[in-house]
């Protein structure tokens, strides 16, 4: 959620263009669109899987997901008391939680048992910690131009990140850590497992 005159991407955000109320609405329609786009799933897979999708991809996105996520993000927001406990919390739900939704629906609807889909919910939660705890560390150390966004926007609002917290190294450690148990979640797959690895990789060496 961004709630402060800062671009995206290179861009002004929609409520900067558009205004808060469109930038609102524009949210809510693509949230239900996504669902509509769910429900559009070839006939070959089978209407088990395809609710089982619909049901990981309401709850990651609703109170006890990214919404709640948001919610403590921004109740932190300019507290000096807030624990590692707490931003952890905070980034599982508001980041983490998307990966998971991502991976865990890829592997409903590729008929993955559930010991399998579980085993890539604890994967995807934790390179989606890694990521967000990357993202906090390039917001002190990239240039907004390379970004595509303000740098330094989190300390100006002073905003729980993990340097904030932990210090840059440090941050930088557990990221690097977090990558590491993610692949090692997929050890046993082998080979098979080599996409969602470049992908845990990219996650940990991108510089914006």
């Amino acid at each position: 959620m961004n709630r402060h005159p800062h671009p995206r991407r290179g861009k002004p955000t929609n409520h900067k263009v558009f205004g808060e109320d469109m930038a609102l609405l524009a949210g809510d329609a693509l949230l239900a669109y996504a669902f509509e786009m769910i429900s559009k799933t070839p006939k070959s897979i089978s209407a088990d899987r395809v609710v089982e999708v619909l049901r990981i991809v309401s709850h990651c996105s609703g109170a006890e997901g990214l919404v709640g996520g948001q919610v403590m993000d921004l109740e932190q927001e300019g507290n000096p008391n807030c624990t590692v406990e707490t931003l952890r919390w905070i980034h599982v739900h508001k980041t983490a939680v998307l990966l998971k939704a991502s991976v865990t629906s890829g592997a409903v609807i590729g008929g993955a048992n559930k010991d399998d889909v579980a085993r890539l919910g604890d994967f995807a939660e934790k390179i989606g910690l890694a990521f967000q705890i990357r993202d906090d560390v390039l917001d002190e150390t990239q240039t907004s131009e390379v970004l595509g966004k303000t740098a330094g926007k989190d300390a100006a609002v002073y905003k729980a990140t993990y340097p904030r917290l932990l210090g840059l190294a440090e941050s930088r450690n557990q990221a690097t850590q977090l990558v590491t148990e993610a692949k090692q979640i997929l050890e046993k797959y082998g080979e098979r497992s080599a996409t969602l690895n470049s992908l845990a990789d990219l996650i940990i060496s991108r510089e914006k």
